[in-house]
């Protein structure tokens, strides 16, 4: 399925070259920069599988614990006017800056595990609710959702000035929600979460924001950041992909750890609105040998290899 959302940097022209190179066995899988979760929300679940979904940006990670956790409520807050007018995408734009939210579904929450559990227990279950406080705030994840649909190049920033009915989306929520339904959401720095994820059938997918163009993306993601990234990447035990733009730099940081590099080509998403055809340079940098799965795979013959086939059996 596709994702809820367009994202930069997405990966929907690019995922089935992923797919194809995904280790054979592995018994976690988790997305350390998951964005749109395009890769993700391509991929066929499966139960003997562990999947975690991370970003860094607080409000990709609430949109996507909201519709796991809370969909009739994510739908309901949505609402059925298809507005979408430069003004309500400007109060989106304010709500968001203001970054101050307070839930009735936390005070709820807080209620009854005060007045169900001794105070041992409550002030553990409280600490444990405050920490996800930031999640499954239902305004915020709507709020969100709705200024990447409205907006330019879904980049938050400018009006779309396009006509767009909310009204659309609703079976795509359902769908995010069956298909999250056994996926962890996380909201933590990449270092601190391969560290925590990090086992020997552990495999991580990194689409990290691509060098010298880290100003299109709302978190920051420094050159020591590249640097920081690599340096967890060359200690873990498991399997990790690194998806980035093909350029000099990527390349002499992550040859030194004879890691292997493999360039590949894919569609320029916003060149191609200007000039069809347009490709963009990227690499794929794995510390396992990504050919394997395509190895496996069957192959159709033509009629010329049919033809040998039969000639050298005569």
């Amino acid at each position: 399925m596709n994702s809820i959302i367009s994202w930069v940097g997405g990966k929907k022209a690019f995922r089935e070259l992923i797919y194809e190179r995904l280790p054979k066995e592995y018994g976690r899988y988790i997305e350390v920069f998951g964005g749109g979760g395009w890769v993700l929300f391509g991929k066929s679940p499966d139960s003997r599988c562990m999947e975690v979904y991370n970003d860094f940006n607080s409000n990709l990670a609430n949109l996507f614990f909201c519709v796991k956790h809370r969909p009739v409520a994510f739908l309901l807050e949505l609402g059925f006017l298809p507005l979408n007018s430069r003004d309500e995408f400007i109060v989106l734009r304010k709500f968001l800056d203001k970054e101050e939210f307070i839930g009735d579904y936390l005070n709820e929450e807080l209620d009854l595990a005060q007045r169900n559990l001794e105070e041992p227990k409550f002030e553990e279950v409280k600490t444990i609710l405050l920490e996800n406080a930031k999640f499954a705030d239902i305004k915020r994840a709507v709020a969100f959702f709705k200024l990447i649909r409205y907006s330019y190049g879904s980049g938050c920033t400018s009006f779309g000035c396009q006509p767009f009915d909310v009204r659309k989306t609703f079976h795509l929520i359902w769908e995010a929600y069956r298909r999250l339904a056994n996926t962890l959401i996380e909201n933590k720095d990449f270092e601190a979460l391969i560290r925590q994820y990090d086992r020997p059938n552990a495999f991580f997918y990194c689409d990290p924001p691509y060098y010298k163009t880290e100003e299109y993306y709302e978190v920051e993601f420094c050159k020591e950041d590249h640097i920081r990234l690599r340096d967890i990447l060359a200690q873990i035990d498991g399997k990790f992909l690194v998806s980035y733009n093909d350029c000099n730099y990527i390349r002499e940081l992550y040859e030194n750890e004879k890691f292997n590099i493999e360039s590949v080509t894919r569609l320029n998403n916003l060149a191609q609105r200007y000039a069809g055809g347009c490709e963009f340079p990227e690499v794929l940098i794995a510390n396992y040998d990504t050919k394997e799965r395509m190895r496996d795979m069957p192959v159709q013959l033509g009629i010329f290899d049919m033809l040998n086939d039969f000639y050298s059996t005569e």
